[in-house]
């Protein structure tokens, strides 16, 4: 491909550092989209950006944008400076390499999975040894047991942030049992000159967040809502509302969120079973999932299913979530679950599957009523150790069962399956919750996301504390080459060594 033209932009005292992000293009509504403009949005007060914006078949390839001054418009941060450089699929060699001789970045953040980036890990050890820039990586990993093929790409991080608890976790032990140094940034140790050697990669929790000025309580009154409220509740003579906004694909288990209302309603007095809905917002028919129109048609005919697949801005996305009742996520792997923070900052209860990075967002607390924290003997609430005590916001369904899945990317991985019967119980648990009270505990779940800093400002406030720290306390340069003793036991024996 042509190359967008670069100029020099020479390094200036004083001047903020330049951090490359390289992740899908942050203007895009993808989920990594999304959450990279909330980090470069929140910290251009900090740093200055410049992206590489990955996307199938971009059509603006081969471009570079200026986007400066729109982000100073939106941020009010007069010299926030932000570029753009858009490309087809997940970059390469030349690209990168044009990028830094020309903008000569401080640090490389990555943000999505390694398995698309393996070009960029492959030239780990060059980008360390002649252009003397750390990588960072903001990562997450669904569940255990512990990826340890993952390694060579946590090992080739300086700064590797974990967007849940257990990820966090998994990433301190994976670097552990494969002989890397690890530097816990949040064990209390993260000291002044702390002297970090080469290989020592520095590891911390930084909690995926959203906008709460977006994300929020709205009045009754709001024009978007009542709007929402008309279409979904009143034109369908709805008064208790489940909503389910994810993917259509097998890990969230769509079929199963349908047959689960479905024992709902059964549950419910004859004359109530009309009275309550599941919104599913999402793709109707998809390759990776299933046909979910097929799916209610034959498994639950009598029951009130809304399907809302055309895309909408977060503004309406979030009346859906204030018009709601509960909504559910039953995942069976999950990295984090935006679904269930939307629905948090809105003030609107959750069921979740206690998995992955949803069981953070259910607030269990452990016996010293601290929110609980994962490590090599405790890494994961799956199977309830902690069971009762958590927020009033959430009614959790732990999984029934875990199957070991994989593929040859990934050999293994657990898959937790949570029983329809428990989640059609959960969502009985929620109906049968006074209207106010329901609305007391959603508020009480904001209230937490807020506290924890499950917020784009706390998340990227988090961020640009870690990066600061590598940055200011910069490791011991990388040798060009290391050298590593073999001895064969064979060899020792027949004399040779």
């Amino acid at each position: 491909m042509q190359l967008p033209k670069l100029q020099e932009n020479p390094k200036q005292q004083n001047k903020k550092p330049k951090i490359l992000l390289l992740g899908d293009d942050f203007r895009l509504p993808s989920g990594i989209g999304t959450i990279s403009k909330e980090i470069i949005m929140n910290s251009v007060t900090d740093f200055d950006w410049v992206q590489i914006g990955g996307a199938v078949n971009h059509p603006d390839a081969g471009k570079m944008f200026d986007l400066s001054q729109d982000i100073q418009r939106d941020t009010g941060v007069k010299d926030a400076n932000v570029k753009l450089v858009p490309f087809n699929g997940y970059g390469d060699r030349n690209i990168l390499f044009a990028i830094i001789a020309a903008e000569q970045p401080d640090a490389i953040l990555h943000f999505t999975d390694p398995r698309y980036w393996g070009w960029l890990y492959q030239l780990e050890h060059e980008i360390k040894t002649t252009f003397n820039i750390p990588l960072m990586y903001y990562s997450i990993w669904d569940d255990l047991p512990y990826p340890m093929w993952n390694a060579p790409f946590y090992g080739s991080c300086d700064l590797i942030m974990g967007i849940s608890k257990q990820s966090d976790n998994i990433h301190r032990e994976v670097l552990d049992q494969n002989g890397f140094g690890v530097y816990d940034f949040d064990s209390g140790n993260n000291e002044e000159n702390p002297n970090l050697e080469w290989d020592e990669i520095v590891t911390g929790f930084v909690p995926h967040g959203l906008n709460h000025n977006v994300f929020k309580p709205i009045s009754s009154a709001d024009e978007l809502y009542k709007k929402y409220y008309s279409d979904i509740k009143e034109k369908n003579n709805i008064k208790f509302l489940v909503f389910w906004n994810n993917r259509n694909i097998r890990r969230k288990q769509p079929g199963d969120v349908i047959l689960a209302f479905k024992t709902f309603r059964d549950m419910l007095p004859k004359d109530q079973q009309d009275e309550v809905g599941l919104l599913m917002h999402t793709q109707v028919i998809d390759n990776n999932g299933t046909d979910l129109r097929a799916v209610w048609q034959n498994v639950a005919p009598k029951c009130k299913i809304i399907f809302s697949e055309q895309k909408i801005n977060p503004n309406e996305l979030n009346a859906m979530y204030n018009v709601a009742d509960v909504v559910v996520n039953i995942a069976s792997n999950e990295g984090w679950g935006l679904s269930s923070t939307e629905a948090l900052l809105s003030g609107t209860p959750i069921i979740n599957n206690v998995t992955g990075g949803l069981q953070d967002q259910c607030g269990f607390l452990d016996e010293n009523n601290k929110w609980i924290q994962f490590d090599g003997k405790f890494s994961t609430n799956h199977n309830g150790r902690y069971k009762l005590n958590h927020g009033k916001w959430v009614i959790p369904v732990f999984p029934s069962n875990r199957s070991l899945q994989g593929s040859p990317q990934t050999p293994y991985i657990f898959d937790d399956r949570a029983s329809y019967e428990d989640v059609a119980v959960a969502m009985y648990g929620w109906w049968v919750t006074p209207e106010d009270e329901r609305e007391d505990n959603g508020l009480e779940g904001r209230t937490f996301c807020l506290e924890k800093g499950l917020t784009a400002e706390n998340m990227s406030s988090k961020m640009v504390e870690m990066i600061k720290f590598l940055i200011n306390n910069p490791k011991q340069k990388r040798p060009k080459y290391t050298l590593t003793k073999v001895e064969s036991k064979q060899y020792k024996e027949m004399g040779i060594v």
